[in-house]
């Protein structure tokens, strides 16, 4: 007679789904992205066209740019929060630079703060042991600082717009934004470097155990330079398109992206722990986080309310996609 308490127990559906889940993650958020987008449509019938389309994809794009910085931070363990000020100062000179100087000359002198700064992050983390959320912390704090005195200097000359940015951030082609020739082959290049490349695996293995990958050979001061140096870059190119987008040169024109960036980051699935996520279900959370600002701005929510719906949905996501990876 067989024993009954050394059979299989049957796997119940719920726990069944849940493994669907978790090894296919970015199922759940796609059926999070198109649950908001039939609400959208619900509320304001007609809205969901290829115009709205296309202008969501607008906004989306330099948001994902820039949770792609945080993704790859996080993966080891990191944060960057200078990629607002990085992207904010390089579009500022840039467009400050272009009345008077050659526009290879403007770009030159608009990405060499997100050099330095990444580089100076690079050092701070990798070598000093800084931890980097102070460390990112303390260079947005110092690169706001330089900029506005880099303001009182260019305020007689003005500032323009270079009709590239413009034709990148707001034009369409075919219906098709041109910011996704800027963005297919930055997500591609990301996507390739995390899962196909040795510095990709390299970002993995510090972040899930930092002193087995010492121990292993890995150089991490390196590593962790050329991460934010690649960080800041991409930050720096997020604010030439992005300003090109809005066509209003500030000193503050990034910023509001930074915590969004993270939520993104997180919502699709990236651990800020390290060592685990990837870069698709980045791309998805940032277009999630899109939809959520438009769904909030047809409800005609105030921001104070905006900012606690925002704040319950990324815990929301965070939490159930932690939950599905625990029971897996």
């Amino acid at each position: 007679m067989t024993n009954s308490a050394t059979m299989p127990q049957p796997v119940s559906l719920g726990r069944r789904l849940k493994r669907f889940m978790a090894d296919r993650p970015l199922i759940p958020l796609i059926i999070l992205l198109v649950i908001l987008v039939l609400i959208l449509q619900v509320l304001r019938p007609g809205i969901v066209n290829e115009r709205w389309i296309a202008n969501t994809a607008k906004f989306a794009i330099p948001l994902a740019i820039l949770a792609g910085c945080q993704t790859m931070t996080m993966l080891t363990g990191g944060i960057d929060l200078s990629v607002g000020t990085v992207a904010t100062m390089s579009a500022f000179i840039m467009a400050t630079q272009i009345v008077n100087q050659d526009p290879t000359v403007a770009f030159i002198l608009a990405m060499l703060p997100a050099v330095l700064i990444g580089l100076v992050n690079g050092v701070g983390v990798g070598v000093f042991r800084v931890h980097p959320l102070i460390m990112t912390l303390g260079t947005s704090l110092i690169g706001t600082g330089f900029l506005q005195v880099y303001q009182r200097t260019v305020i007689a000359s003005g500032a323009k717009i270079p009709d590239f940015l413009n034709w990148l951030g707001t034009g369409l082609t075919y219906g098709f934004p041109n910011a996704l020739f800027l963005f297919v082959p930055v997500a591609v290049l990301i996507v390739f470097t995390l899962n196909r490349t040795g510095f990709g695996r390299l970002l993995y293995a510090v972040g899930d155990n930092e002193r087995a990958a010492r121990l292993s050979g890995v150089r991490y001061w390196q590593v962790i330079t050329a991460l934010y140096v690649i960080s800041s870059l991409l930050a720096g190119i997020t604010g030439l398109l992005y300003i090109g987008l809005i066509k209003a040169p500030s000193l503050s024109l990034a910023e509001p992206l930074v915590l969004p960036s993270v939520a993104a980051a997180v919502i699709g699935g990236t651990s800020i722990f390290g060592g685990r996520g990837g870069y698709m279900g980045t791309i998805v959370g940032a277009l999630i986080l899109t939809v959520l600002t438009t769904l909030l701005t047809i409800l005609h929510m105030p921001e104070g309310g905006r900012r606690i719906l925002f704040g319950f949905m990324v815990l929301f996501v965070t939490a159930a996609y932690l939950r599905i990876i625990e029971d897996k």
